[in-house]
């Protein structure tokens, strides 16, 4: 035992640190607690065994020396009781591992770095054990103190969601009955170089009873707005905001030369784990925060993974828990930096029901839905039948497709990637994302985006059953439709989910009926704030037509800020910027191929 006990708590004191770290600082996996917790009960019976051994050696030795040396003596042996132990660990693991753990006395930082009893001083053992209790209680941190301390069934809050060129759509929460009714007035800001004079309120919206069945929430639609006009709303509950309308279709604001908006997707509050910080807070809505009155945008799309009700760990599969997670997000102290002036709009993904999730509208998908209908889809674009969960809307030179790629797909297994069987959006949305690829923008709209929650291209291996290299069929049949979108229109592919940047061009075969003029780019965005990585997972192959314009996989916030230029002009030019970590760290440029008379490559030699 005394050769033994020495092993197994230096080896289970540093898988518990090397755990708690991985899963504090860098991937938040549901595997890390029950590690940790069977490391630690290693920990704390070896360690005890250590002890006790020590002890006992020392006691049986002690009636042999004379009263008057007995202190001296003990201490003596307790000495050659740690040498014995250690002979024995270094005959377990190699005679020099550990040959500094034998000078613990000469210098207490090894027993602090193995996790070793120190031989005389109980200040030292007290801190190496410290060290490993402290890290256990940051991980039951990081797993209950937000659900049990903070369900955020108080929260009271007011966001603006899909803002048109004539109407503007708010999202109330308000719990307390003593607020109401609650009524909701909005008023136009004019330029004050044209206009000082504010106008009064009007009254747009009230509720006079709010209750659980909705999470206490309601929607208020603002109509008869004005193109590129100011508003500032309020609300009864002292909640307040402003909104900007969009352009009409095909322009752009008087003044200026372009729309701006911005892309991300995955967010977990708290992450990386800081003991200090607020257990809602989110470190990259401030690293957005501090570029948006910069950036100007018109709103974020925010592609999916809003909440992770999964990890690090499941606590419950009903409604509660989901629209626990929710209101836990809106009620974070980073939020109102990212959304008193920019309007969210939003796509589902697994995290939002269950990791990979294939599962169509089986259970938990019912549960899962029932707080993303109340706090995203119903502020939302329109969606394109009364019943779907997937949106389109056009605001000045661009227009948008926002795919759901959860609730229709089928399995991931066990058919084929091209099974002609298999889809990711359903025949009905395939049907009317492949109309919206084909039908004919009003002048002035030269940028098409389709919104995809999980990555487009193939190049990333981990992972890829999830994503569309595993819909190569359906895949295929958009590319082919995309590539034949009327010359003068770009086609561009916005997704997240990876926890990576990459940027990926899908030019059209050699020798096809298509130009290359006609090569669609998608730039995948993630996370906004959670962790990123520590292995490369984006290969671009040889053969497979989808070269790679920039791969970013570190940081642990990125978004990306897509400017469409306006004008009357034939081609058509947007930039996208790329951040991370609150830096600028890559932009690149893409232009439309020109309207020319003409057919085959006599396009492409104009376009360049």
């Amino acid at each position: 035992m005394a050769s033994i006990a020495p092993l197994v708590t230096v080896l289970s004191s540093t898988a518990l640190r090397l755990v708690a770290y991985v899963f504090l600082r860098w991937i938040p996996g549901h595997h890390a607690p029950p590690l940790v917790l069977l490391f630690a009960c290693l920990y704390v019976i070896s360690f005890l065994a250590v002890r006790r051994s020590r002890r006992t050696r020392a006691a049986a030795a002690a009636p042999r020396s004379p009263s008057s040396s007995n202190g001296r003596l003990i201490d003596t042996l307790a000495k050659e009781t740690d040498n014995a132990i250690q002979k024995g660990l270094r005959g377990s693991i190699g005679s020099n591992d550990l040959t500094p753990v034998q000078d613990a006395k000469q210098w207490p930082g090894w027993a602090l770095l193995w996790g070793l009893p120190h031989p005389t001083s109980l200040w030292w053992t007290i801190a190496t054990v410290g060290i490993n209790a402290i890290l256990c209680l940051c991980v039951v941190d990081v797993l209950y103190r937000a659900p049990l301390m903070y369900p955020s069934h108080e929260l009271s809050f007011a966001r603006v969601g899909h803002v048109s060129d004539t109407s503007a759509s708010l999202l109330i929460r308000e719990p307390n009955n003593e607020q109401l009714p609650v009524f909701v007035s909005y008023r136009s800001l004019p330029d004050t170089s044209k206009k000082p004079l504010v106008d009064p309120w009007k009254a747009v919206g009230k509720s006079y009873w709010l209750s659980n069945e909705t999470d206490y929430t309601f929607t208020v639609d603002i109509n008869s707005l004005q193109p590129n006009s100011r508003y500032e709303y309020a609300v009864s509950n002292n909640r307040s905001g402003y909104f900007t309308t969009a352009p009409r279709q095909g322009r752009v604001a008087p003044g200026t030369d372009k729309i701006t908006f911005l892309t991300s997707s995955c967010i977990k509050p708290r992450f990386p784990y800081n003991p200090l910080s607020h257990p809602l807070s989110l470190p990259g809505f401030r690293h957005l925060a501090r570029w948006l009155p910069n950036l100007k945008a018109s709103f974020m799309l925010f592609l999916g993974d809003f909440i992770y009700v999964d990890v690090p760990r499941r606590l419950g599969s009903d409604s509660e828990t989901y629209r626990r997670e929710y209101r836990q997000v809106y009620s974070s102290p980073d939020w109102p930096l990212v959304s008193k002036e920019v309007p969210w709009i939003h796509v589902l993904d697994d995290h939002e029901i269950a990791n990979d999730w294939d599962g169509n509208t089986t259970a938990p998908y019912p549960a899962a839905a029932d707080p993303w209908r109340l706090y995203h889809t119903s502020v939302n674009p329109p969606a394109v039948t009364p019943d779907a969960s997937y949106f389109q809307f056009t605001h000045g030179p661009a227009s948008f497709f926002l795919m759901d790629t959860r609730r229709y797909r089928s399995p991931s297994q066990p058919l084929s990637a091209n099974s002609t069987e298999k889809s990711m959006l359903g025949s009905k949305q395939l049907s009317h994302l492949l109309s919206f690829l084909s039908r004919h923008e009003p002048e002035g709209v030269k940028w098409k985006f389709v919104i995809s929650s999980i990555p487009f291209t193939r190049n990333w291996r981990f992972g890829s059953t999830d994503t569309w290299a595993n819909y190569l069929h359906e895949r295929q049949i958009i590319l082919e439709a995309m590539w034949s979108v009327s010359p003068g229109t770009g086609i561009v592919i916005l997704s997240g989910d990876r926890h990576e940047f990459a940027a990926t061009a899908f030019p059209p075969p050699e020798d096809s009926k298509w130009l290359v003029s006609a090569t669609v780019h998608e730039f995948s965005t993630s996370p906004l704030s959670m962790f990123y990585l520590p292995f490369r997972t984006y290969e671009e192959k040889e053969g497979e037509g989808e070269p790679c314009l920039k791969y970013v996989p570190d940081g642990n916030s990125k978004f990306g800020a897509v400017e469409v230029m306006g004008g009357k002009g034939e081609q058509g030019v947007m930039r996208f910027r790329l951040f991370v970590d609150g830096d600028q760290v890559w932009d690149h440029v893409l232009t439309t191929g020109p309207v020319v008379v003409g057919g085959g490559r006599e396009r492409d030699a104009v376009w360049g």
